[in-house]
């Protein structure tokens, strides 16, 4: 579970997380969010000490995000470990979460400047949040198919990812389509069955859902 620690900075207000961001984090939301209201420009978050994240956890800071929106406020992301860095990069939403703060207001600023910067972050953060559910439905697949843990599911879709240069919301896609009868690329195929049998143990990796998932191609 995580764990934070909060501390005024100027005026915003620095809040650290320990431990891991999954979907018990949706737990600490109420609190972020009373503290996202006594901020006065929003809140910058320290997440060096997150040693997990997967979508659920990403979901967490994108609702506190769009919270702040709503507030004239912004949520930024001022330091992080690997796996926070990881989900970030995979699922194209680093911009959202970092460098929050507004610069400084211009002498002229025309206002329909204005209105089309916040509709270009409006439409990233909704792309963000439609890609969340697709990337969780085929770490369900993989959960289903190869007898998974959610954590297992997960580091087989971001080793697949890797190491086959795929985004990560495009790997989730084209899993998802198999389970209307379409195939996986021949080396999207093997690269996942390579990351299952590491993260399965002998006996889920050789059961026969595994090869009706990874296994279109033969």
């Amino acid at each position: 579970m995580a764990t934070m620690d909060v501390a005024p900075d100027g005026d915003r207000m620095l809040v650290t997380l320990w431990g891991e961001l999954d979907l018990g984090s949706r737990r600490l939301l109420p609190d972020l969010y009373d503290i996202l209201t006594l901020s006065g420009s929003g809140i910058d978050l320290c997440l060096d000490a997150v040693g997990f994240c997967d979508c659920s956890g990403l979901n967490v800071l994108l609702d506190l995000r769009m919270r702040a929106l709503a507030l004239d406020k912004t949520v930024a992301v001022r330091s992080s470990g690997r796996a926070v860095e990881r989900v970030l990069d995979l699922t194209g939403t680093r911009e959202l979460l970092t460098n929050a703060v507004p610069p400084p207001a211009r002498a002229v600023s025309p206002r329909t400047d204005a209105d089309q910067d916040l509709r270009a972050e409006v439409a990233q953060l909704r792309q963000a949040m439609q890609t969340r559910p697709t990337i969780d439905l085929a770490r369900g697949i993989l959960m289903a198919s190869f007898g998974l843990s959610p954590e297992a599911a997960w580091s087989v879709l971001v080793r697949t990812s890797q190491n086959t240069n795929t985004k990560l919301r495009q790997l989730a896609e084209e899993l998802v389509s198999t389970a209307h009868g379409t195939t996986l690329p021949e080396q999207m195929r093997r690269q996942l069955a390579a990351a299952v049998a590491s993260a399965s143990p002998p006996s889920a990796a050789a059961a026969g859902p595994a090869s009706g998932t990874a296994g279109h191609g033969d």
